[in-house]
């Protein structure tokens, strides 16, 4: 077994790649494969910690590995993974096919999800005809290891989350956030803000989403102008060394007493929808449950109609990924999951509210490493 520290997290726990390749090569006798190919970056990175562009891994039913990349990454890989054996190529995943048929391997497994239909037919078409090698569609395999963290993975998101919270702290110190103000320059402004504070950059688009806007839960940041009473959603991430942050607030521009009375009715339900839903977050907890705690208190207050979308997802060296919390959700929650939890209220032509934290499921009360207060 292999043992790699990440060294650009300080003090962080020791990081076991041979052991993730391990846990990989354990999913495949179930399928009869004797290797799989992942080409996904992120899988790459989390079974290898190779972190560039461009690369490939093959995993033996056995746990042994080969890695590949192209020349571009040759210092790099031989410092991020020092101990496996390298093949240089340009066409990584498809070189690595060839070379684990050549190999005699009989069912070589790939990740249907991420490769696309040519891609498919590129790596069959490097099988060696004469060894009979067949391709098999793989779903979730690296997914589903990836959504239970390791102590390496959560010190890294602990990390990257403070990071946005500091930075959205001192958003709300410098008084930016007022009428006057554009979506886009407060946005921008906070992305500064994570920079400086050590983020290599954004996990995704940052929200300024006010007015009407906010109604869209998927607004960007516009020249729109902020005015007093508006509701502002604020949604934004920092990544660092792979790992990402996602948390929202909605406030009114001029604070509660420059509210409407429909803009403090609804952003009180999302709230306690919120809570609700972090409150349900335990180890046990079927995902679909969690989605439910949070849509009931929305739907009892009137307004189920305007929660459109499903209540969290995990957050990791994908913004977006395993488990996923909704009401279609077969799986169950278990310690060392990240679920961030975000209901909402969009209302058109009015309004919206959205409240989001990021939770790591523990053995007692979910951890939030999001904590930034629940106020307009």
């Amino acid at each position: 077994m292999n043992a790699t520290t990440d060294a650009t997290i300080d003090d962080a726990p020791t990081i076991d790649y041979a052991d993730r390749r391990a846990r990989l090569a354990d999913q495949l006798s179930g399928l009869g494969c004797g290797a799989i190919v992942v080409d996904h970056p992120a899988h790459v990175r989390w079974l290898t910690g190779f972190t560039g562009s461009n690369g490939a891994v093959l995993v033996n039913a056995d746990g042994s590995a080969i890695v590949s990349t192209d020349g571009r990454y040759t210092t790099q890989i031989g410092v991020e993974a020092p101990d496996l054996e390298l093949h240089l190529a340009r066409n990584c995943a498809i070189e690595l096919a060839g070379r684990a048929s050549a190999a005699g391997i009989k069912r070589l497994g790939f990740e249907a999800a991420h490769v696309t239909v040519a891609g498919m037919h590129r790596i069959g078409a490097a099988l060696d005809p004469a060894k009979g090698t067949e391709l098999v569609e793989t779903a979730d395999l690296v997914e589903k290891l990836r959504a239970v963290k390791d102590d390496a993975e959560l010190a890294a998101l602990r990390e990257v989350a403070d990071i946005a919270v500091a930075a959205f702290e001192g958003l709300l110190e410098s008084g930016v956030i007022a009428a006057g103000a554009t979506e886009r320059t407060i946005a921008a402004d906070l992305e500064h803000r994570m920079r400086v504070g050590g983020a290599d950059g954004i996990a995704f688009d940052t929200i300024v989403a006010s007015g009407p806007n906010s109604a869209k839960p998927h607004a960007g940041a516009e020249d729109r102008v902020l005015c007093d009473g508006d509701l502002v959603t604020i949604d934004f991430g920092a990544s660092k060394n792979g790992y990402h942050s996602d948390m929202t607030r909605t406030l009114v521009v001029g604070g509660s007493e420059a509210a409407g009375e429909f803009a403090m009715e609804i952003y009180s339900t999302v709230l306690r929808a919120q809570l609700a839903g972090v409150a349900a977050a335990r180890p046990g907890t079927p995902l679909a449950d969690v989605d439910r705690a949070c849509r009931e208190v929305i739907v009892s207050a009137g307004h189920g109609e305007y929660f459109v979308h499903s209540t969290g997802h995990g957050i990791g060296l994908d913004v977006h990924e395993a488990p996923y919390a909704s009401s279609r959700s077969q799986e169950t929650l278990a310690t060392g999951m990240t679920l961030t939890i975000e209901p909402g209220i969009y209302v058109p032509g009015f309004g919206g509210v959205r409240i989001e934290d990021t939770v790591i499921v523990t053995d007692g009360e979910p951890e939030i490493i999001t904590p930034l207060p629940k106020t307009v």
